[in-house]
């Protein structure tokens, strides 16, 4: 457990004893009441009250009241935020994710609004962590079962995300989902669009870095949801290896990075001639930053290049093992054999090279530039950066080694009036 976990269910329990001490009820809630339940650390603790949001503020000298119009008061304390929602009912979902209307009522009625049995868990800390269940949720969670609380076909139409958070738990948890829950979200999967794309992206990260992404992508594609969010992935059954092995990648990850998690999803593309616009086009869809979607695409884009690394010149391998997150592309060559024909010869010469070649050959310091081709008479211009490639490439080739070699190189090749050898050669008549 997490040296800060004790620590922020601790302080987490002092925010219900002050709500208590003024007579207010108040219950740890949801998600951190699950994760105690099944001995997960808790990486946050949300709290439910009877005290209305203008009484939690006074309660507490730092809060931000970002969500107090549903009710919900961020209380900061200890280094940690902390959720207090007072007890209410939601209705009047005009956008199938924000409630209209919203009216405080009390503990049962609050957990009959909430997505699922398993997060419909309260718990008083003040009680020996005595948990309290009004919709079945210990059961269900005994169970390993995904269960929309009330009737599954309101629970999503209320707020859509649900469909695909239902998902994400059984995957993650490795549960069934309940076939009434389960139909539910087969019905309602294209409304999945009036959800936004920063939304769905952070789902869509969860699925794909838990620790059974393979079920994630099989249950989006059951449902529906797949052919919905992920189109091109679904496109992809066509060619039923193809979809098999990238489902066989997902199922060898083990903890992958978000890049990593969609730079597999995605390899496939790499074979198709608009292969990286294919995955830029996808992450732009599903907004991610400018950064990820570099990484991703350059994961797709280099996918087949592991292939050439024993034929590449010296010059090339390095540009290839030095290639920022080079642990991730490699990672994913790892995932690519395993999950084909096991021919790991590729990545072990890569690891191999990485062992061999120390840093300072990998990563040279420079040996020249632009002030010394200043120096030595050159004018500025668009040849300059000709001049310091070709010093570069000299140098991770290893046939250059200090800067007076590097100087007797350009000189042999380009005069410092900045005109090449091949410029000086008469023109044919």
């Amino acid at each position: 457990m997490p040296e800060s976990e004790p620590k922020l269910w601790e302080t987490a329990v002092g925010i219900v004893k002050r709500l208590r001490d003024e007579g207010h009820e108040a219950l740890f809630a949801g998600g951190c009441v699950r994760d105690r339940l099944m001995g997960i650390p808790a990486k946050d603790v949300d709290i439910a009250t009877s005290a209305r949001p203008d009484v939690v503020k006074s309660l507490f000298p730092r809060c931000l009241g970002v969500g107090e119009s549903f009710g919900v008061i961020i209380v900061l304390t200890g280094g940690s935020r902390f959720e207090v929602a007072t007890f209410r009912l939601e209705s009047d979902y005009e956008d199938g994710r924000h409630p209209g209307r919203v009216k405080y009522s009390d503990a049962r009625q609050d957990v009959e609004r909430r997505d699922f049995t398993i997060n419909g868990l309260l718990l008083d800390p003040l009680d020996g962590d005595r948990v309290i269940d009004y919709i079945g949720g210990q059961a269900d969670l005994e169970k390993g079962v995904i269960r929309a609380i009330g009737e599954p076909e309101r629970r999503f139409a209320e707020d859509h995300l649900r469909m695909l958070r239902a998902l994400r738990f059984a995957a993650r948890f490795g549960f069934e989902i309940e076939p009434a829950t389960f139909m539910a979200i087969r019905e309602q999967a294209r409304s999945i669009h009036r959800v936004s794309a920063e939304r769905i992206n952070e789902e869509l990260i969860g699925i794909f870095t838990c620790p059974r992404p393979e079920r994630g992508l099989g249950l989006l594609d059951e449902s529906g949801l797949l052919a919905e969010v992920l189109p091109e992935v679904e496109a992809l059954k066509s060619s039923g290896d193809v979809y098999s092995h990238t489902r066989a990648m997902l199922g060898s990850m083990k903890d992958p990075t978000e890049t990593l998690a969609f730079g597999v999803l995605l390899q496939a593309f790499g074979q198709l001639e608009a292969g990286s616009s294919t995955a830029g086009k996808i992450c732009g869809r599903l907004r991610f930053s400018g950064e990820q979607t570099r990484r991703i695409k350059a994961l797709v884009e280099n996918h087949s290049s592991f292939r050439s690394v024993e034929t590449m010149s010296l010059r090339e391998l390095k540009r290839f093992l030095r290639q920022e997150h080079f642990e991730e592309h490699l990672e994913l060559h790892r995932l690519d054999c395993e999950s084909g024909d096991g021919d790991l010869s590729h990545w072990e010469f890569c690891c191999c090279k990485l062992e061999e070649i120390p840093e300072d050959r990998l990563w040279p310091p420079r040996l020249l530039t632009g002030d010394d081709l200043l120096e030595m008479g050159f004018d500025p211009g668009p040849e300059f950066k000709e001049i310091l490639l070709a010093v570069e490439n000299a140098q991770l080739e290893e046939t250059l080694v200090t800067a007076e070699e590097a100087k007797e190189f350009v000189l042999d090749r380009w005069s410092p009036s900045g005109a090449s050898e091949l410029d000086t050669k008469p023109e044919p008549k």
